[in-house]
Formats: structure tokens, sequence, C-alpha cells
């Protein structure tokens, strides 16, 4: 057992990460250790991180104890980088954590320079390059102990003699080749913010901002001529909570009083009402997905858009009740009835079509709804491959006054690398439709025929209204 990280007064006392426990049990007697919970420090890492978007919306982890924030275009909104940096610092300190910050070019130039404590890159220790001890050693003995040292090298022979990775790490560290950080979401395609010198806390002045951001990110959208699916609102509070809410559209949309309402309904739909404990000092408005919503001119003739209030009403019903709780038929690329319709989120687009339309003149009748699973039957039926005349259901008996069919259906083979589809899936199918003594209509099928199998199988699919 080893020690994974120290506090300042273990360092004081000499203790360091990767000292065995006996050994620092034997220098300090009494000291107190904690189990290591590296969930519990991503979990830390991650709040931290949804605290630093309000500098920027392009924040990376960098386990386990550091984040890296590309905060170009976004230092104007608090002055400058040393305004920035130092909001940062006094938040931190104010939940009782110490930091170092730092300043780069380059994400490998401001890590480092933050990791040993260095202001120029020049003094950064060889270390830095994270070549490994090998390496380190062998640009000690050489004479070379510090990036400043290297700078003034030739490359090739450093690329040469440690591999082409060192000379890249160089490169990044000194600034000249930028490798970009990873978000650790993907960037909002319009991101729109207000600051508030004291933190507000009434909550018309909080739906007040949100419409005004609203607005301002309509007209972003407009010039592009887009509209937003979704739209995603981040209310950071003074102590650090960062509230959001997200509203997704059944179609792009740029109208910001559509927008309220729906905001509205999912504040009034939330399990745990938001609580704005000492206020928000910062409210900030997202579009991460958005498509292309082109200008429509409205004509004279004052015309009820029924598929605009058929979308509207279900983007309501979607954010008070739930996205996946609404929800609607989609056709499928599939001539097999259980395949064929598609139960989606009503808010999500239509799966693309990847075969041509071609359909019979006249397309055979089925239920509307079929039997998750197909219901085994008993039939009596003309030999070979003959129409159904009487069958047993859950334990009645069915007589046959009327029948239609067949309808024969094959497998899918085509979507099988073998050819054909494993077990009973490559099995013809005939339908038939069928009336009984006393009215009621059924849909029926035979699995299998005569000449795939000794003894087809009967089953019951769905049932005609």
């Amino acid at each position: 057992m080893r020690l994974v990280a120290c506090d300042t007064e273990a360092l004081a006392l000499g203790l360091m990460p990767g000292t065995a426990l006996a050994d620092a049990r034997a220098r300090v007697p009494d000291l107190a250790v904690f189990g290591h919970d590296p969930a519990a420090d991503m979990a830390l890492l991650g709040w931290l991180a949804d605290g630093c978007e309000r500098y920027t919306p392009a924040c990376m982890l960098d386990p386990p104890q550091s984040l890296l924030l590309d905060i170009t275009g976004c230092e104007h909104l608090f002055g400058d980088e040393t305004r920035l940096a130092r909001d940062v610092r006094a938040r931190l300190q104010r939940h009782g954590l110490s930091c170092r910050i730092a300043l780069g070019a380059t994400p490998d130039s401001a890590q480092a320079k933050a990791k040993y404590a260095a202001r120029a890159i020049s003094d950064l220790p060889v270390e830095a390059l994270d070549g490994g001890d090998k390496v380190h050693k062998a640009l000690r003995r050489a004479g070379l102990r510090s990036i400043g040292d290297l700078a003034i090298r030739p490359r090739k022979p450093l690329a040469a003699r440690f591999g082409k990775s060192v000379v890249i790490r160089l490169a990044r560290l000194l600034e000249e080749e930028d490798p970009r950080i990873i978000p650790r979401r993907s960037l909002p395609i319009i991101h729109v913010a207000q600051n508030f010198a004291e933190p507000i806390s009434r909550t018309n002045d909080v739906l007040a901002t949100i419409e005004m951001l609203a607005g301002r990110a309509a007209l972003q959208l407009q010039e592009r001529g887009q509209g937003g699916r979704r739209f995603e609102v981040r209310l950071f509070r003074s102590d650090g909570h960062v509230a959001l809410l997200a509203i997704d559209t059944g179609g792009p949309t740029r109208d910001a009083a559509l927008l309220m309402r729906l905001i509205r309904e999912r504040i009034d739909a939330l399990a745990d009402p938001l609580d704005p404990g000492f206020g928000y000092d910062l409210i900030a408005l997202e579009v991460p997905l958005a498509e292309v919503l082109a200008n429509v001119q409205v004509g004279l003739e004052t015309r009820v858009d029924t598929d605009a209030a058929t979308a509207a009403l279900i983007d309501r019903l979607s954010v008070r009740l739930g996205a996946q709780r609404v929800r609607q038929f989609h056709a499928r690329q599939s001539h097999i009835p259980e395949r064929a319709a598609l139960e989606r989120a009503a808010q999500s687009d239509a799966p693309k079509a990847d075969w041509p339309k071609s359909a019979p003149d006249e397309p055979a009748m089925r239920p509307f709804r079929l039997f998750e699973t197909p219901q085994p039957i008993e039939v009596t039926a003309g030999f070979p491959e003959g129409e159904p005349r009487s069958f047993r259901w859950r334990r009645h008996v069915h007589r046959v006054a009327r029948v239609e069919g067949p309808e024969r259906i094959s497998p899918e083979w085509w979507r099988h690398a073998r050819g054909y589809e494993p077990g009973n899936g490559s099995l013809t199918r005939d339908y038939y439709r069928v009336e009984d003594n006393e009215g009621r209509r059924f849909w029926l099928f035979r699995r299998g025929l005569y000449d795939e199998m000794e003894r087809p199988l009967w089953y019951l699919h769905g049932i005609f209204a």
C-alpha cells in the first residue's frame, strides 16, 4: 500500500506520493490516512468543470487533478485574462481548494507551467517533456536541464536520439504547435451569456434574463439561416452549483416566445424546484444542435398551420411529460410486419429511407396494432398448404366463415451475409385474413412451407378492430 496524494502538512514532513504506507507510518506514527476513492476524485473534478463553464464552454478534464480551459474569445467578459484567472482562484479558495493557474498559447505549455509552478516556458525542467525516466536522465547527462536549453538545439539530432514524440512535445511546450483541447462535451453552435454584478434570485428576473438571451440567440440563428433543435440554459449559482434546463423541439425553431413557453413548462415539471440559494451570478443559453430553417413569408390569407400547431403541442407535452413518453410510429424499410413500423420519441427524426418507394397499387389490409409476440394457435386447414377452416386460441374454437389470402412473405435474406436468417426467421410466411361465425376478424399466418419443414406452425399476429 502506498500514498497516492499528500496534503501540505504531509509534504512539509517529508512524505511524498508513492511512499510505502509502512515507511510513512514509521516516519510519522500518528499519520492520518484515508482510502483512495478515484470515483470521488473524478466526481469532484467534474463538479469543478461544471463551475468553470461560467468562463468558457470549452473545458477538458485532465485527471487526476487538472482542468484545461480554452478561453479564446471569452476573456473580455471578465476584462482580461488576468482578471479571469483571479476570479477562478477566488472561487476555488472560497471552497477551501488551492490551485495553480497558468496561461499559455497551447494546452501543453499552460499545463506544464501549472504543474511545475514555472512563470516562463524556458524555466520548465526537461521532465515536462513526459518522455520517461531514461530520456530525462540522458538529457541531464548531456547538460540539458531545462526546456530553454533544448529550445536552442537543432531538432533533428533530438529526434534521431530520443524519438519524434519528444520533438513534438517540445514544439507544443514552446507554443509552436497547438494540438487543441478535446472539450468534455461538444461545443455549442451558439453561446450567449449574461453576467451580474450582484446575484439575482427572483424568478421574474431569471425569466426576463433568459428571454433576453433567447432573443439574442434567435438573431444569431436568423443570420445563419438556422433553427435550434436543442436549447440548454445553465444557471450558475454563486456557491458553485450549476442548474441545467434542457429543451428539445421536434423541428428547427428560433421563436423566442415559443422557447419561453417551453422553458416555463420545464420549470413547472421539475421534480426538484430551482433553488437560487444566494442567487445566480451568471446565466448562459446555448444551442448545441441546429438545422437549416429558411425564412418564410406569411401570405395575405390567414391560415392555420396544422403541422406547426401539432409540432408545438408535441413539444409542450414532451417537455411536461418527458421526451420518451410522447411517441409516434415511423415507417421502416422492411416488409416483415413486426419490422415495418418503428415506435420512437415524437421529437426524433424519421429514419432515413434507404430503398426506393415502390408499393403495390392496392396494399394488403393489415391490423393497426399487432401482438408484440405472435400467439401460437391450433389450426385445422386443408392439406397441403390449404386455407384455415377453424382454429383454437385461448381455449376457444373459432369457426372460419370467410377467408382472404394467402399473402406470402419471404424472409429478408439480403440482410445476412450467409444469405438467410438463422432460426425460424428463414421460413416463409403465408398470411390470411379470416372472419369467424360471430363476425370477429383475425390475422393469421403459417410459418414455414411443407417443403421447408415437416409440420408448419400457425400463429395469430393481430386482430382487426
